[in-house]
This record gives structure tokens, sequence and C-alpha cells, in this order.
């Protein structure tokens, strides 16, 4: 991931630490194996929108899920412990819920990510399902509004254009900025685009910085 910024690195840093009611998480660094993991998860994901299996087979299937989460279940830590959402070198940031995109940009004029919406995403005829495009636009203005040097934000509002019809299995871009802060009020625009640079679909976005303690 090129440009990161680190917090320390910002002259305005000790603006950005004002969390809130946030708690302070130290991110917990990926071992080796933990983007293999995460990603035979997701391809188990695309697997089981998928396929039609007999039921027999359903049964094993059913059986080999229940023991990997028995597996999993005695290392259960609490939000902040795991290192999933918090390794932006992984595709999504090592975390199932966010859309599996590398940042090739974060810098304090924007941020940029590459990647392709799965068979998961599918909504129908082979195109991204919307919920999926707004879920990719929310979780790129998280990061939007940390490069850009400012405290953490929630969404006050998040208005999606959808242009064109966003393919599968298909790479993108997906790019975005801080257009205007008017106090707390961060006003926000991203849009996504195929390689040859047509908007698929694009949004502008409010964001609140948060008061003290305010979660």
């Amino acid at each position: 991931m090129s440009e990161q910024l680190r917090s320390d690195d910002r002259p305005d840093a000790d603006v950005h630490e004002h969390h809130g009611g946030f708690p302070v998480f130290t991110p917990v660094p990926a071992g080796p194996n933990f983007g293999r993991f995460v990603e035979s998860l997701r391809r188990l994901q695309d697997l089981a929108v998928s396929t039609h299996i007999p039921d027999d087979v359903v049964e094993e299937a059913i059986a080999h899920a229940d023991a990997l989460s028995d597996m999993l279940e005695q290392y259960r830590v609490p939000e902040g412990k795991s290192p999933a959402g918090f390794n932006s070198q992984l595709p999504g940031r090592g975390s199932l819920l966010l859309l599996p995109w590398l940042f090739d940009k974060v810098d304090t004029d924007g941020v940029r990510a590459r990647g392709v919406f799965r068979m998961y995403h599918r909504g129908g005829n082979n195109a991204a399902h919307g919920g999926t495009i707004a879920l990719l636009f929310d979780d790129m203005l998280g990061m939007i509004v940390h490069a850009s040097g400012h405290p953490i934000a929630r969404t006050g509002y998040l208005h999606v254009n959808y242009r064109k019809v966003t393919p599968i299995e298909t790479e993108l871009v997906v790019e975005g900025r801080v257009d205007r802060v008017e106090g707390r009020k961060l006003f926000c625009t991203v849009d996504l685009r195929d390689l040859d640079g047509n908007v698929l679909a694009d949004c502008e976005a409010l964001m609140i910085q948060l008061l003290p303690g305010q979660p």
C-alpha cells in the first residue's frame, strides 16, 4: 500500500486523536497465514451462493462448518483485539464484512482502491448488489476522513447514484475525497469507475465529527 499516512505523521495528529466516545484501539498485526485464512473463507462464501448440492452433501457440509466454528470459538476476542479490519495490506483490511479491495492511494487529498465484486456480492444477472456498492462507499468514507487528518466521524447521510450496471468479477476503481468542511461537517464525494473511466456509481455524503464522549 502506497502513500499510507500514520496519525503521528500529520501536523494535526493531536486533533485526529479526538475519538469522541470511541475507544483507542492498537491495531493487531495479521500473522503470516491470516490473509490466506480470510481468502479461504471468502471462497467459501462465493461457493455458498453459487452451488446447488444434494441434501446428503449439505449435511456433510454443515458438519464441517460446525466443526470449524467450534474450533474457532475458543479464540473469540473482544472488539479491537482481532486482526480483522486493521490490516490495510490485506484485501478488505482482512475483514470478511468489507469488500476485498486494496488501497493504492491513501493521502490527504483523497483515497483510491481497486478490486472486484465477487460472486458473494451478486445481486442479479451478474451485477453487483446495490447494497454492496453502498457498503464499499461507506467504508471508503471512513478511510477518507482518516486520511484527511480529521477526527473520527459518523455517516450523516449517504446518497448513492447508480449510473450503470456494476459487473461482478471485473476489476474496478473507487476514489473519493473531502470536498469541503463546515465545522464538524465533512462533505465528501466518492465515485466507482471501470478501467475505461466510465462512472458506474457515485455518492455524496455527509460525515459528522463526533463530540467528546459521543458513541
